[in-house]
């Protein structure tokens, strides 16, 4: 009688081991193709230049204003200089400075100093135009030093990125000089500003 307890003790034991070993098998492979579908391509982030000349055009919207104009762009560590022309060539501003003082002039002459970029263009554009943020972004690259999320394209290239509360989605990407491939086309958007740029030419 007590073998027969003890040999059904143990069946029932083995049935609910195995019972368990499915279940976890079970759960387990539902789970890996789960996880391979999330598993996207590797984002390329081309490497950031921490000196370059860019040309090109660009329209920005804020609210019911807007404007369009060409532009010249030097970059050369934390030194920039941004030269703003109207569709007929003419000089709309210029943004100069550093990480301690940046300048705006106007084309009638008149000049604004402030100590970041972000308070003088908020005074000249009424909204902060993230020009550090801008040089890397402007490469199809990060800011380091703060979060940020990127979306891959079918090439594997950076398709959207997401970082100090900006949106960048990169339309088009050419190949550079130096055979680096960098954004031709972006549109960056922020709450009610929406900046298109069009890149003519890296060196």
């Amino acid at each position: 009688m007590r073998a027969s307890r003890g040999a059904a003790s143990q069946a029932i034991a083995r049935a609910v081991a195995a019972a368990q070993w499915v279940a976890l098998v079970t759960v387990l492979g539902g789970c890996v193709p789960a996880a391979l579908e999330q598993a996207g391509p590797p984002v390329a982030q081309p490497p950031a230049l921490t000196a370059f000349e860019v040309d090109g055009r660009l329209s920005m919207r804020h609210g019911s204003d807007a404007l369009a104009a060409s532009f010249r762009w030097r970059h050369a560590d934390e030194r920039d200089e941004l030269e703003f022309a109207s569709p007929l060539g003419q000089t709309i501003a210029v943004l100069s400075g550093d990480s301690s003082q940046v300048r705006l002039q106007a084309a009638d002459g008149r000049v604004s100093a402030a100590g970041d970029w972000g308070t003088l263009t908020e005074q000249g554009l009424g909204w902060p135009l993230p020009v550090q943020g801008l040089s890397f972004w402007i490469q199809g690259s990060s800011r380091p030093g703060a979060p940020f999320t990127l979306e891959p394209g079918e090439d594997g290239r950076v398709a959207v990125l997401r970082q100090d509360g900006w949106t960048i989605v990169y339309q088009a990407y050419a190949p550079t000089a130096d055979s680096t491939w960098r954004p031709s086309r972006l549109v960056l958007t922020y709450p009610d500003v929406e900046l298109r740029i069009a890149i003519d030419g890296w060196q």
